[in-house]
């Protein structure tokens, strides 16, 4: 009996043993962003991080989630404009984004009551919590009037995102080898965000309608409005109207003196081009996936489902590009990327000339696949791009100039918008006529992939090395126009780096 109570203790032991390792490893797993979120928090400061995760996952990821499907259907169904007519009004209301130097600007030499961050965070919560009230609560709003709150809710977004960005910009310089790192927790806060968001956002659409999910949206925009309440930092002294107009003239000539090393134009130059001639017709593909006969005729709660399923893409996009390619060459990547966003485009071809059924693959999961592809070859394009701005910026106008390097490419964005309006509006696309989609998809295809000719604008080197010329980066302690400092988030709990 003794020696088969020992089988039986060994065979319980070799049992437990699988299920031992099996626990490590999903607690190593867990422990891995979080100790990943550590060492950004003790190398920067956890404020920061939090500050990150805010705006980017709460704001921009959910709550542009929610939006962007709600104006789609709001465009569509509410105020019943064409295709082409709701690409140009998508452009418009990215104009905020176009003016984030000016943001950019006001943030960092333009304090008010004697504070440079916080004023701004509360204005941006209160124009989104505003426009929002209004689109929801009005019953039959004007075009211009809805255009116009739409926009106002768009500024507010641009102007909590260009104080994150003067954040992230101001660490990359101060730790360079943390720069991919900030850029992708950027990106896995905003796309986990878009990820809940674009779940949810088309169930309450269905069950609340657009406007009703406009008055959500005040959610998002309120905790921006308590981020600066809650933001702590230094008071600084009142300026003069001098003092102010010689802080925009010291950093405008920064700026200049920047813009003009060929270091930096020309990527500049390649980042504008790149997204302005990649044309978009999204309006046309979602006017035709939920209100053609010849099409699927999806409905709310699967479009939010499809927009989720695109999101896990674009995760896996940034996970990939944090673990796998941060440390390649920004040449070399946007080659491989710009080529395969053009290739990724074939599957709307595919779509729209029915050939996935001929293939046997139901149109849900065609395009799932299709936007999962279609969104993880775009963050891979997106990421270097952002790691090569935030590269690209003097000391002491960290968050102007990066704002202004983003501007550069919603400019771009801006020109793609219109663009492709222009596009369905020269074949014929509209709300019932969608027999010409196809020409436009193919000519965007073709188009995305011309800024391979232009490759040679983008430096060779790594995130890594540094860009900047030695000149630039020797004003560093001279001609800083804002004292670096450290933001933090003031805490609703006291001693809270103590615990």
């Amino acid at each position: 009996m003794v020696v088969g109570n020992e089988v039986n203790i060994e065979a319980n032991e070799e049992n437990v043993v699988p299920e031992r390792e099996s626990r490590r490893g999903f607690l190593e797993l867990v422990c891995v962003p979080i100790n990943w979120l550590k060492m950004l928090s003790s190398e920067t400061h956890w404020s920061f991080v939090f500050g990150v995760m805010v705006v980017y996952g709460l704001s921009q990821g959910l709550g542009g989630a929610f939006n962007r499907v709600a104006t789609e259907y709001y465009m569509k169904d509410v105020q019943k404009v064409q295709p082409s007519e709701a690409q140009i009004y998508s452009g418009i209301t990215s104009i905020p984004w176009v003016v984030k130097p000016l943001w950019g600007l006001l943030t960092d030499v333009v304090p008010i009551v004697g504070y440079r961050r916080r004023p701004y965070f509360i204005l941006a919560g209160l124009l989104g919590i505003i426009s929002m009230l209004f689109l929801s609560l009005h019953g039959k709003l004007h075009l211009a009037l809805a255009v116009l709150s739409l926009t106002a809710g768009s500024a507010g977004v641009a102007i909590a995102d260009v104080t994150v960005d003067a954040c992230v910009a101001q660490n990359s310089n101060i730790h360079p080898s943390l720069a991919a790192d900030m850029q992708s927790l950027c990106a896995l806060s905003s796309a986990t965000g878009a990820l809940i968001g674009f779940s949810m956002s088309g169930v309450f659409v269905d069950l609340l309608g657009p406007k009703g999910v406009f008055g959500l949206l005040t959610i998002p925009f309120g905790l921006v409005f308590i981020v600066g309440v809650m933001l702590h930092e230094s008071h600084v002294p009142n300026v003069s109207f001098k003092q102010v107009n010689q802080r925009f003239l010291d950093a405008g000539k920064s700026m200049w003196t920047t813009l003009k090393c060929p270091e930096v134009w020309r990527p500049c130059l390649y980042m504008y081009l790149s997204l302005a001639v990649s044309l978009d017709i999204q309006e046309g593909m979602f006017y035709w996936v939920t209100d053609s006969k010849g099409g699927p005729s999806f409905s709310q709660e699967t479009i939010g489902m499809i927009m989720a399923v695109g999101s896990v893409g674009s995760i896996l996009g940034a996970l990939l590009y944090q673990y796998s390619l941060k440390d390649h060459p920004f040449r070399d990547l946007l080659f491989w990327t710009q080529l395969l966003f053009g290739l990724s485009g074939m599957l709307d071809l595919v779509l729209v000339l029915r050939l996935n059924l001929k293939l046997g693959l139901p149109d849900f999961l065609f395009v799932i696949i299709d936007a999962s592809v279609s969104q993880m070859i775009g963050r891979l394009k997106w990421m270097p791009l952002l790691v090569l701005s935030s590269r690209l910026c003097p000391p002491g106008i960290e968050g102007t100039f990066f704002a202004l390097l983003m501007s550069i490419d919603n400019i771009g964005i801006l020109s793609s918008s219109w663009g492709g309006g222009l596009l369905l509006h020269l074949v014929r696309v509209t709300r019932t006529q969608f027999d010409n989609l196809w020409v436009a998809i193919l000519i965007r295809n073709f188009l995305r992939v011309t800024p391979l000719g232009i490759l040679f604008l983008v430096p060779r080197s790594d995130p890594n090395s540094a860009i900047l010329p030695g000149q630039i980066l020797s004003t560093k302690e001279d001609n800083q126009v804002i004292d670096r400092e450290n933001i933090e988030l003031a805490s609703l709990v006291n001693n809270v780096d103590d615990r």
